[in-house]
């Protein structure tokens, strides 16, 4: 297994930025995502890894190598990085059977024959494509093309896999169990790999630690957990989480001892809010996070029912107090009809808080 270092990264397109002295660590083993919308600099940063994009400065180890310097005059070839790449594009041989296209990287490495049969034939079997070695790529699904990118980098092992959107061009069913097969196979190699993703989803499900970027900047570097339920700004906030986070601006009040934050027609518990009263803030609470009742309860707040949507394994419901329209979620087929009052309530501990003018969380721990 081997640590990838990054120090000092900056990449930029003519007068645009597109990474800013990026320093990031990525421990021996670990399963790293690099998440953020288009254009945020997380491929450029990947590819910078790779070897396919030279930084205009920085350092870049791969294990004990330095593979990139600019001050130093170092730049070591992609292919002689001992990286195993994944993209969202497969880059199969079209005139290539599968057993080829898996194998063709092996001879590369200067390979046994004896081997490279062995490694090629374990990798199709892991995939479970052993019965279309003999079949083109244009004889192939989306899903079976991507499983014969996955069974190349098995078959060459590299201690750093790379990987570039690889299930962005699957449907729905197929991305769920690709997911589970990338984690095995980051676990069989042992290998150091760095994800990159704009779906917070395969974030959360996969990885040891999430890098979230923006505009060539790194946002949060924390574990799925603490990015999720801890977002270091309102951006990483709004960004994770699907329902999308509810986001409440108020201002504090203390009422009978206890801090709230008044919104325009709710008021929610504050006392993790990191200010003092009278001072505006806006709270943040996931839709899961919401209690719901159908009869009133001792201080909980009355709310009208605006609309239902079933997703089948949970339900999502939009409520309306005042100006203010928040969202629940709940697990799931609930047919219940829109227009009726309900009763919420919110768990203080999982509110966050935050400055509108700076974005930055502002809860205690």
């Amino acid at each position: 297994m081997a640590q990838i270092g990054l120090s000092g990264i900056r990449k930029a397109y003519g007068r645009e930025v597109v990474v800013h002295d990026l320093d990031l660590t990525i421990r021996p083993g670990e399963f790293l995502t690099i998440l953020g919308p288009s254009g945020c600099g997380k491929t450029t940063t990947l590819r910078a890894i790779a070897g396919l994009e030279e930084p205009d400065d920085g350092d870049i180890h791969l294990g004990e190598k330095l593979v990139f310097s600019r001050r130093r005059g170092v730049i070591v070839p992609p292919e002689k990085r001992g990286v195993g790449l994944i993209f969202q594009s497969y880059a199969l041989w079209p005139h290539m059977t599968v057993q080829r296209n898996v194998s063709l990287a092996l001879e590369e490495k200067g390979l046994g024959r004896a081997e490279i049969e062995a490694r090629a034939t374990q990798a199709l079997e892991t995939v479970q494509m052993t019965a279309l070695g003999a079949r083109y790529p244009s004889e192939l699904s989306g899903g079976q093309q991507q499983r014969v990118a996955v069974a190349r980098m098995i078959a060459l092992r590299p201690q750093i896999l790379l990987m570039d959107e690889p299930l962005s061009n699957l449907d729905a069913k197929l991305r769920l169990d690709m997911r589970a097969e990338l984690l095995q196979l980051h676990r069989d190699l042992g290998s150091t790999t760095v994800y990159v993703t704009h779906d917070q989803a395969e974030a959360l499900t996969l990885s040891d630690r999430i890098v979230v970027m923006d505009r060539g900047r790194v946002m949060q570097e924390a574990s799925p957990y603490e990015v999720y339920h801890h977002p270091r700004s309102l951006q990483v906030a709004e960004f994770i989480g699907e329902p999308r986070i509810n986001l409440v601006p108020g201002t504090l009040a203390r009422e009978a001892g206890t801090l709230y934050l008044v919104g325009d027609g709710v008021r929610l518990p504050a006392e993790r809010a990191r200010a003092a009263k009278g001072e505006r803030l806006v709270a943040a609470v996931r839709p899961e996070n919401i209690e719901l009742s159908t009869v009133p309860v001792a201080g909980w707040q009355e709310v009208r029912l605006d609309n239902v949507q079933p997703t089948g394994a949970t339900t999502i419901l939009q409520v309306c107090a005042g100006a203010t329209r928040l969202r629940l979620v709940r697990p799931g087929f609930l047919r219940i009809e829109a227009g009726i009052p309900l009763w919420i309530g919110f768990d203080a501990d999982s509110i966050e808080f935050f400055d509108p003018d700076t974005q930055g969380n502002v809860s205690a721990p």
